[in-house]
């Protein structure tokens, strides 16, 4: 195996990812080193044959396993692939259902073009509402100069002749026995020649462009989320041989939302925690409370108890399908004053000679708090 770096750490996941991580993470490195984007770039190639060789390895739950007990050590002698002498297009076909794609060994290069991906941040407040994102990326685009042919302009490019514009030839071997189908070494798949290249993407057809645009996000998303604007992926591949006029693919922008400073989402619910004196606790009271989008009203019984949960209906976040918002979860917090005035010390006092609590009794329930509380 030619990497010796971790398979976890090409990949940028943690050993206990699973298959759909490590799959998302694949494609994202696939694409952000393809040759295609990083022309004559050798060490972005390098790279993204590390990446798959990572992840043929981690997809295989087997290989997988024995990676993990033996590292590198423990694929010794077992099948696999050697990327270091591999064609990138041809690792990228061996894939290809990772990227929305047809393909298999022997099939014509796919028409539709590749799914991108990115992430946008959003706050609870924008969860809360819906909003509209500015998403800002990174995409290969058609060259504006030859319109994604890749011949300068006033040229045209030519039929290849080695496949007379098929862009796959056959080869034979055991003296006819077999048939291999393979993209034709002369255009690349490409189906044509181009003899005069334009300047502007040196016959490629297609340049990296930054893309701006504006998603619509839905109220009540979840983080992890993907939303999926279609058609702003980037165009076909050059062996597609269509010059970058077949179908885009997608974009898929992943939500990612970020810690609130009072408030734990729980589903459709936010939990917060209210902090409360002792008298509060014991008198009962009526307090308002500062909500995601406004302001409660928190009725607290005399008598209630540290760690107690009130609900408010109604004011949670909005559920994705339904709208209908859930519940604030209040989890009251006893708060001990660490000094007192003499005054109150005299009534604290006062009030501690009339006091009945059986200290040698447990609470209903508190050994079952204590163990949730640390992981018990």
């Amino acid at each position: 195996m030619p990497t010796s770096r971790c398979y976890y750490e090409v990949l940028g996941v943690e050993r206990t990812a699973d298959g759909e991580e490590i799959k998302r993470s694949y494609r994202r490195l696939a694409m952000k080193w393809h040759p295609d984007r990083n022309p004559g770039d050798a060490d972005a190639e390098a790279n993204f044959k590390s990446a798959a060789e990572a992840y043929e390895v981690l997809s295989d739950p087997e290989r997988r396993a024995r990676y993990d007990r033996h590292g590198h050590a423990g694929l010794r002698g077992t099948p696999g692939h050697d990327f270091r002498t591999m064609n990138p297009e041809d690792i990228f076909s061996m894939f290809s259902d990772i990227f929305g794609m047809g393909g298999g060994g022997g099939r014509r290069a796919p028409s539709r073009g590749l799914d991108l991906e990115t992430e946008v941040e959003l706050t609870l407040e924008e969860v809360l509402t819906g909003t509209d994102k500015d998403v800002n990326f990174r995409r290969m685009d058609l060259c504006p100069t030859c319109e994604g042919d890749g011949a300068k302009p006033g040229s045209k490019p030519k039929k290849c002749p080695t496949c007379d514009g098929q862009g796959q030839v056959v080869q034979t071997g055991l003296g006819g026995m077999f048939r291999m189908v393979t993209a034709c070494p002369e255009c690349r798949g490409r189906r044509v020649i181009v003899s005069d290249p334009c300047d502007e993407c040196r016959g490629s057809g297609r340049m990296s462009a930054r893309r701006s645009l504006a998603v619509k996000v839905p109220m009540g998303i979840s983080d992890g989320q993907v939303i999926r604007v279609p058609g702003e992926g980037e165009p076909p591949p050059p062996e597609a041989g269509l010059g970058g006029k077949g179908p885009r693919g997608d974009l898929h922008v992943v939500i990612r939302v970020s810690e609130h400073e009072h408030f734990t989402r729980d589903g459709d619910d936010l939990v917060c925690v209210q902090r409360i004196a002792f008298a509060q606790a014991a008198l009962g009271a009526e307090l308002t409370l500062k909500t995601l989008d406004g302001e409660a009203h928190l009725a607290i019984e005399p008598g209630s108890q540290h760690n107690d949960v009130l609900e408010l209906p109604g004011e949670g976040l909005p559920n994705l399908r339904t709208r209908k918002r859930g519940e604030l979860k209040v989890v009251l917090q006893l708060v001990v004053p660490k000094r007192v005035s003499d005054e109150q010390r005299r009534l604290l006092e006062e009030y501690a000679k009339t006091e009945e609590v059986d200290t040698r009794k447990d609470s209903p329930g508190l050994w079952q708090r204590v163990k949730e509380t640390f992981g018990g």
